[in-house]
Parts: structure tokens; sequence; C-alpha cells
């Protein structure tokens, strides 16, 4: 199956979220290239980058699921590879 290489981003501005952010990525971990948070303390916001290489329809639910959770931006981006 093809695969599509994306940067997923991901705001998280409700620390009670962690968990359920935590566990979807958990459930994709074989989808994902890398994955780094920042914590932005002054904002109280944490702020993360995953990277992954996936199909398509994979990609979508990540970040759609992401983009479910109470408190969470999400915006996927696709490399032209």
């Amino acid at each position: 199956m093809e695969t599509r290489v994306a940067l997923i981003g991901i705001i998280l501005q409700k620390t009670e979220s962690t968990d359920k952010l935590n566990a979807i990525l958990h459930h994709y971990a074989d989808y994902i290239v890398s994955r780094m948070g920042v914590p932005y303390r002054e904002k109280e916001i944490n702020i993360m980058s995953v990277a992954v290489d996936a199909p398509l329809d994979v990609i979508n639910a990540i970040s759609g699921k992401i983009g479910k959770i109470d408190g969470v931006s999400v915006k996927t981006i696709y490399a032209q590879v």
C-alpha cells in the first residue's frame, strides 16, 4: 500500500487531555517516524510535532481523532514525496 510522509502539528491547551492524545499516538505508533514535544510554560501550552509515514487514510484518521479532543488544535502538512 502506498504511504505518504506527513507532519502533524499539535497544540495542546488543556493538560487534562494529554492521556487521550497519548492513547491515540500509541495506537498508531507503527506509523510514527518521530515525535517531539515542547512545553511553552509562559503561554501554558504544549507544542508537538509528529512525523508519520502512513497511508493517507491512516494520516487522516490520526488527525481527525486528535482534532476531536477538547483543548487540542491540529494541522497536517504533506511532503511532496
